[in-house]
């Protein structure tokens, strides 16, 4: 018994040590599992974290690559401009109508080329009283060009309907003729001088292409700046508007332009001679002038009922659409004024050009001249 017990009671002795040492071990696994799953936590939220942040730089980078717009098909799809019925009511929109009625300002300061030159070249000092005419009036040379740029000046928000009603539309085939001898082709330069509207200008705009460059020129600020908004509207990208006067052209250097074209513009000039001698310098060799104007009718039945038209019907005309019966009196006065058919060819070749040569146009209402630099 004694041994028995002695055996059970070294059995019971011996069972909570060993209790003890399987409580150390399951509570070391239990922590070593412990910081196991925390190490795996933490590197699974680092992992997520570093992958959120990275998709966030990629999508970043993926986004400034969308917005460079290298590539035509990278451009994005929206409304196209003009086209809003609403502007959204935000500091945004505030500040982009800011900025576009700042552009809008600076565009309004710097309309035109900034080596414009409208100087008279007749003054007292250079022609003294030397006179020339003004339709029917006789006045000084240094007067001429203030008072044709008052006509112009009073005409030009009308002038494209009244020169429809006034020539029935027939404006339009005269300057479309005049274009067909013009020659113009891809990649050339041409001045349209007295341009006004831009009726031939926004032609030869097509006909240069892009490579191509066309100037309109008018001496009157105000028939230029309605020559500016309509071919601007057309989308005609490849055109300048320079004020200068034609008797100088002194903007433009020699030898620049390929063709050079003056459309019922020639008879408003004070000193016609140096305004062709100026187209000659201005153009390149080979180059050609091309001078649309009203001329001399040929036919002296058509001749009597042409000035009975236009010293009646045009000023009335100009009082009831323009408000301005003087103006058109001018003009009409003005069209007689100017030198007739072989006249004006022989101005032509004095100033240099040769092969000269014109084409009348109804009759010889209008005239096409046409002359050559060599």
């Amino acid at each position: 018994m004694t041994d028995n017990t002695h055996n059970n009671n070294a059995h019971l002795d011996q069972k909570p040590i060993i209790t003890g040492h399987l409580q150390d071990k399951l509570v070391r696994d239990s922590i070593t599992h412990n910081q196991n799953i925390t190490a795996q936590v933490q590197a699974r939220q680092n992992y997520e974290t570093n992958s959120t942040l990275n998709t966030g730089i990629d999508a970043g980078v993926e986004n400034s690559k969308r917005n460079d717009f290298t590539q035509v098909q990278d451009l994005p799809t929206g409304t196209p401009q003009g086209q809003q019925t609403t502007m959204p009511n935000n500091n945004t929109s505030s500040n982009t109508v800011d900025n576009a009625s700042a552009q809008i300002q600076t565009a309004k300061q710097t309309l035109f080329n900034q080596r414009d030159d409208i100087n008279n070249p007749h003054t007292p000092d250079t022609d003294g009283n030397e006179e020339t005419h003004f339709g029917y009036k006789t006045v000084n040379k240094a007067e001429k060009q203030a008072r044709v740029a008052d006509v112009f000046t009073s005409v030009a928000k009308k002038y494209d309907i009244m020169n429809d009603l006034m020539s029935f539309g027939i404006h339009r085939l005269w300057k479309r003729y005049a274009i067909s001898l013009s020659g113009v082709r891809a990649g050339q330069h041409v001045l349209d001088i007295a341009g006004g509207t831009g009726d031939l200008a926004k032609v030869f705009s097509r006909e240069v292409g892009r490579n191509g460059h066309v100037v309109l020129s008018d001496i009157n600020a105000a028939m230029l700046e309605v020559g500016r908004e309509r071919l601007i509207n057309a989308g005609c990208n490849n055109v300048d508007f320079v004020l200068a006067n034609a008797e100088t052209l002194a903007p433009f250097d020699d030898n620049s332009f390929d063709l050079v074209t003056i459309s019922f513009g020639l008879r408003n000039v004070t000193d016609k001679d140096a305004a062709l001698k100026s187209m000659y310098r201005v153009l390149k060799p080979g180059g050609r002038l091309l001078i649309l104007e009203f001329s001399k009718p040929v036919f002296e039945p058509l001749s009597k009922a042409y000035d009975l038209y236009s010293f009646t019907a045009l000023p009335i005309m100009g009082k009831l659409i323009a408000n301005d019966s003087e103006s058109y009196q001018y003009l009409a006065e003005s069209i007689r004024m100017h030198p007739d058919q072989q006249t004006l060819k022989q101005m032509m070749m004095q100033a240099g050009f040769e092969n000269c040569d014109y084409h009348n146009l109804t009759a010889g209402i209008v005239a096409v001249h046409r002359g050559f630099k060599a």
